[in-house]
């Protein structure tokens, strides 16, 4: 129990010191706000701790000075530790010292420091406790000082295993370092386990050196598992901050405004980041031109902005900055490095064009054009051959008649004003121009805020006078005729003077051009007189004016042209003409017609017309009428019992003065659905033929009554002649599906041969063609005339005979057949001979065989010569005797039996 008295009575001393020093501390000084800081027992060299608020403190601060060696405090407050600190005790205190030398003022700042305290987890009665089956050697983590001075070997620290109490060990390690580069730099002892650097290590070449220490007895035995061992290398502030580029080229337009950005600088620190040897801080040295200062730099980005509104390119073009930066942000110990800067100021329009002069004069003689008069040279000190040295030339006021224009000369920048339109003595002895200057490239704002942004002169133009010959002033002069007025009809006409005297005496007027020849001139005064009758309608366009050019003559021959328009007053001599002739109307779908009008006069003796029926009849009255549609259209209409023909309907229409005309309008009431079908049958009517279109009419007939005369004798000689194949005389084989010789032949009253087919199918045959039935319709193949129906031949009503699909009639027994007489007359005697032929083929001649024929195309020239032939070709097969050699077994098969 007593032993705690001595430990007790020994902490109640340090506490009244603390207390004493305090009340010290608080009479000498004025304290402020204590700050408390919970940190590790162990701590690092330049590790910061925390942050005080030295402006809450103390509001202008000059220096700042630690009661304890192994903390630094900084300008932002910032904490920091000096050396490698660790905390003995649970807390620790210092003091911040601030003063202020120029308010004489002092305060101080309490620091304390506390350890941080480990929580104690109780363990739970269900846990498992974790028991490692054999002990790790754990050596405190190790460091070593960059460039270390020594003195070398430099003892680091010490390695030992738990077993090394019941047995002998061995230390070895192994890594970059020892045996592997850079080799040798670190060793241990074998037995005493101590670590040892042979030499200096530079950080920025190996920042941390990964050793792995082994423990292991004499025979070899490893008394422990292999431990790794890091070693850093603390940093030192051995790196100074270098500029990424030795010499920066920045542009900045002048007059920029304040804050414009011009470049960045930037620069790097090969030490080890985030710390203080790396925090850089960017300043400016020195600038050239010196005064005033333009530019600043921010300290910790580096970006180099305008401080004033003064740069201007016309004072100094280029600037040139040395730039600082300095690490441990930017204290007086830290490591320095510098670059330059050039910064080049861009041209800006900020600089007026002015003339050198305030009034210029200058002279022209009057009628001059396209001559240069005066040259206006002007100062500018904007860059030369740029937009915001050129100038641009205006004439302000003073050139209302357009008589001037000033251009600039591109190699002078000088204004040239000259001439473009006669001046004239006799009106203006002088003109006063007001010239103003600009550039090509706007003002910059700030300038124009500032000054008026154009230049302003006065030139004065002197007009010399000239003899000139006559004036035809104004140009054009108007004159107004009526129209059809009596020949010669006197008019004022054009008039021209002397701008000398103001007269027109001793003027001499002559005509130089009258489109019609209607205007003749009074040599001596001017005056006009119509030398025909005017026609307004004839002029082209129409509601235009007559022009006459006019030559006026001085007595020294001099002259001017002029031009004397004639307005021709328009006289109601034109009736309204309707504008169609021929109309069709087709009843089926139009019930009326529109008609126009118009008038070659002008609208003053125009429209509206009024249109109405003329002089008709009764009958055209009772079916047609007429209404209006517009100012010049009517409407045609007939009543619904008109009759399809042509109508002839006279058409009175009248114009708003009363003149009218008629016009008989031939009007074709149609059978029709489109107009164009009744059109044409019109226009063939109209056709009004001449004499050799009648001669060759006549000479058409003739040859048409030559060739139907040759086709009528051919026909009659060709029924008085035997029928003959068409190929005999080239010794051809008569086409024909025959295969026995000879048949029977059934003649119908009207001269066809007719014979059955098949039961199923019914034909006809003959020297027609032949004819299959389908379908109940008959048709017959002409030999001559390609084919037809027999229905078609009948036609709609009426009766034609077989013949008649000929083209021609056939007598026979002085009577005419119809279809149904010839198919009653052989419809029973070919169905008697099919009969006869299925009874009994055996004893039926050949002749009785019903043949089958193929089909070989229409119209054969040939015809048949089965058993529909005519009668008179029984005895026409003779010709068959003089056919060739190779067609005599043919010809004998065909004539067997």
């Amino acid at each position: 129990m007593a032993a705690p008295r001595p430990q007790s009575s020994l902490r109640g001393a340090l506490c009244r010191q603390l207390l004493l020093t305090l009340v010290v501390f608080s009479f000498a000084c004025e304290a402020c706000k204590k700050e408390t800081f919970i940190i590790p027992s162990k701590l690092e060299a330049d590790k910061m701790i925390g942050r005080v608020n030295l402006k809450e403190c103390l509001g202008s601060v000059d220096h700042i000075q630690s009661s304890d060696p192994d903390f630094r405090v900084l300008e932002d407050g910032s904490v920091y530790t000096a050396h490698a600190v660790v905390l003995s005790d649970e807390k620790r205190s210092f003091t911040i010292r601030l003063s202020d030398t120029k308010k004489q003022t002092q305060k101080e700042i309490l620091v304390l420091l506390e350890c941080q305290k480990k929580v104690l987890r109780k363990r739970h009665t269900k846990e498992t406790v974790l028991r490692r089956s054999k002990r790790r050697w754990a050596p405190i983590p190790c460091s070593m000082q960059e460039n270390s001075l020594g003195p070398f070997p430099l003892f680091l620290q010490q390695v030992q295993s738990d077993a090394a109490q019941n047995y002998t060990i061995f230390y070895s390690i192994s890594g970059r370092g020892v045996d592997k580069e850079p080799l040798n730099l670190f060793f241990i002892e074998r037995d005493t386990g101590n670590l040892y650097c042979t030499r200096p290590v530079d950080r920025e070449e190996y920042d941390v050196f990964d050793l792995i220490a082994y423990a292991s007895t004499a025979d070899g035995y490893s008394a422990d598992f292999p431990l790794p061992l890091p070693i850093r290398v603390e940093d030192e502030n051995d790196n100074y901050p270098i500029f990424t580029e030795a010499i920066y080229n920045f542009e900045v337009p002048e007059s920029s405004r304040i804050g414009t950005t011009v470049g960045v600088v930037c620069a790097t620190d090969r030490d080890e980041p985030d710390t203080m040897h790396t925090r850089l801080k960017y300043s400016i040295l020195e600038q050239t031109p010196r005064s005033p200062g333009l530019f600043s730099v921010h300290p910790s980005t580096g970006v180099i902005t305008t401080v004033s509104h003064y740069l201007d390119r016309e004072v100094a073009d280029k600037y040139s900055l040395i730039m600082k930066v300095q690490d441990m942000d930017g204290q007086f110990f830290g490591l320095m490095s510098t670059a330059t800067c050039i910064i080049t100021v861009k041209d800006s329009n900020d600089n007026l064009p002015t003339f050198r002069q305030n009034a210029y004069e200058a002279s022209v003689e009057e009628n001059m054009v396209n001559v240069e008069i005066l040259r206006i040279p002007i100062e500018d000190k904007d860059l030369i051959n740029t937009a915001n040295w050129r100038a641009n030339f205006t004439i302000l006021k003073g050139n209302e008649n357009g008589h001037f224009k000033i251009s600039t000369d591109k190699a002078t920048n000088e204004g040239v004003l000259s001439v473009v339109k006669p001046l004239d003595y006799e009106e203006n002895h002088q003109v006063v121009l007001e010239i103003g200057v600009t550039n090509e490239a706007p003002f910059t704002r700030d300038v124009a805020l500032r000054m008026t942004t154009m230049n302003r002169a006065v030139v004065t133009v002197h007009v010399k006078d000239q003899d000139e010959g006559p004036e035809c002033r104004p140009e054009v002069q108007y004159i107004q005729i009526k129209e059809n007025s009596a020949v010669g009809s006197k008019i004022n006409g054009y008039e021209a003077y002397d701008p000398e005297s103001k007269s027109s005496s001793g003027l001499r007027y002559k005509i130089l051009h009258d489109p019609k020849e209607w205007i003749t001139i009074n040599e001596g005064s001017g005056s006009v007189q119509t030398s025909k009758t005017l026609d307004r309608e004839v002029i082209t366009p129409k509601n235009e004016l007559y022009n006459i050019t006019v030559l006026a003559i001085d007595q020294d021959g001099r002259s001017c042209t002029g031009t004397l328009a004639v307005s021709i007053e328009d006289v109601n001599d034109n009736p309204p003409e309707i504008l169609q002739d021929y109309l069709v109307i087709c009843k089926a779908n139009m019930e009326y017609v529109d008609i126009s009008a118009i008038d070659r006069d002008s609208s003053v003796n125009g429209a509206p017309f009024y249109f109405s029926l003329a002089n008709t009849s009764p009958e055209i009255n009772r079916l047609w009428t007429i209404t209006r549609v517009n100012d010049t259209a009517a409407r045609l209409a007939y009543q619904k019992n008109a009759q399809f023909q042509e109508y002839f309907i006279p058409v009175a229409v009248k114009d708003r003065a009363g003149l009218s005309a008629t016009k008989t309008l031939r009007v074709n009431l149609c059978d029709c659905t489109n107009p164009v079908q009744c059109r044409s049958t019109a226009r063939s009517a109209d056709v009004i033929l001449g004499k050799w279109a009648i001669l060759a009419i006549l000479l058409g007939i003739a040859l048409l009554f030559s060739i139907l005369l040759t086709l009528v004798c051919g026909i009659v000689s060709a029924r008085n002649k035997k029928a003959f194949p068409e190929d005999l005389a080239q010794q051809n084989l008569i086409i024909s599906n025959t295969e026995a010789p000879g048949d029977d032949k059934v003649c119908s009253a009207n001269g066809f041969m007719t014979q059955t087919v098949n039961n199923a199918n019914q034909g006809f045959c003959g020297t027609m063609g032949s004819g299959v039935k389908n379908g109940g319709q008959e048709t017959i193949e002409m030999v001559k005339g390609g084919h037809q129906t027999l229905e078609s031949c009948r036609g709609a009503g009426h009766h034609h005979t077989l013949d008649s699909c000929r083209g021609g009639a056939v007598e026979v027994e002085n009577s005419r057949y119809t279809y149904s007489e010839w198919q009653n007359f052989t419809q029973p005697r070919l169905g008697e001979k099919l009969h006869l032929c299925n009874q009994d083929e055996v004893h039926m001649p050949s002749q009785d065989y019903v043949l089958t024929y193929n089909y070989e195309g229409r119209g054969s020239p040939a015809g048949s010569v089965g058993c529909c032939s005519e009668k008179q070709e029984e005895d026409g097969l003779d010709f068959l005797n003089n056919l060739e050699a190779k067609f005599t077994a043919l010809a004998e098969t065909c004539t067997k039996r």
